[in-house]
């Protein structure tokens, strides 16, 4: 007799508007998730429109109109912030938000059990000021000015923690003009300053941007690096990476030979080859081959 499929602990939040990301995109990336996962999680979609094909696992949630305002849909990508809006998503289960740019190499419900507590944010680290009590510190000297700052390519939270988030968002938008409050610029800025207390970094071991792990201005480093044993372990056991600067999409790199280069807009260097990047490389063509049909190259955005 088969076994009825256990409910799912935790919920994996994606956000899309516009036309960039196109349903067989977003079907795919949810299969690889789903594929690797020990536990599969509930899909929850934050969209504007409806998406016809979309995999029928995938809850649609409405975005509120206040977060699609045309400035909030640019490079501060401040939309992103609905999902903190009080009944936006599901509040009965902790949340793993995921840039619709990210390879899933694993099983990515693990950044659940890294929540210390069930009102943490955990936050890739992206400044040199650390989450903890040294960014707290600051926050406090400084009134606010300096603070520990995160990366949202990846997210994890509990949709029941958080609301004040979106909600003191709406009352500064009330009260200054559009970006005139620093901290208000981008999402991944005012998620860091709003919830300051809360915050706490994701290991790299577990997701990472790949413009900080795989490139570097100084080319010799990248071939230093995949060398040291340290490095070796953390890519190894790494589960998300985001594919976060343009030029290093993934029909760019399906079609990249071994050996191939890439220099970003920032200056940074890849270098397409598992020297410098080990079974990372590997790793990256099976997601795109397997779950993206990009064996052969192809536009997937």
């Amino acid at each position: 007799m088969t076994q009825p499929p256990l409910p799912p602990t935790w919920q994996c939040v994606m956000v899309c508007w516009g036309d960039r990301y196109g349903v067989d995109y977003i079907n795919t990336l949810v299969a690889a998730i789903r594929a690797h996962a020990a536990r599969p999680p509930r899909f929850c979609l934050i969209t504007e429109a409806d998406k016809p094909g979309l995999d029928p696992a995938v809850r649609i949630c409405p975005f509120p109109a206040f977060f699609l305002r045309p400035e909030y849909l640019r490079g501060g990508c401040q939309a992103k912030l609905a999902m903190f809006e009080a009944g936006v998503l599901p509040d009965d289960l902790p949340a793993i938000y995921i840039d619709l740019d990210t390879v899933v190499l694993g099983d990515l419900g693990q950044g659940v059990a890294m929540m210390p507590r069930r009102d943490s944010i955990l936050m890739l680290q992206s400044a040199v000021i650390p989450f903890g009590p040294l960014g707290r510190l600051a926050a406090r000297l400084t009134g606010g000015r300096k603070y520990a700052r995160g990366n949202s390519s990846v997210v994890v939270f509990h949709p029941a923690e958080c609301s004040h988030i979106a909600a003191r968002f709406r009352n500064l938008a009330a009260q200054y003009a559009y970006n005139e409050f620093r901290p208000t610029v981008a999402d991944e800025r005012f998620i860091s300053w709003a919830a300051q207390p809360q915050m706490k970094a994701l290991p790299r071991r577990f997701a990472v941007k790949f413009t900080w792990e795989y490139m570097f201005w100084w080319t010799p480093w990248l071939y230093l690096k995949a060398l040291l044993p340290g490095a070796r372990r953390r890519r190894a056991r790494q589960v998300a990476v985001t594919l976060n600067d343009a030029a290093i999409k993934p029909e760019v790199l399906m079609e990249l030979p071994e050996g191939g280069r890439i220099t970003d807009r920032k200056g940074r260097v890849l270098i397409w080859s598992d020297r410098t990047m080990g079974p990372a490389r590997g790793r990256i063509i099976a997601f795109y081959s397997r779950f993206l049909g990009s064996g052969q190259g192809g536009n997937h955005v």
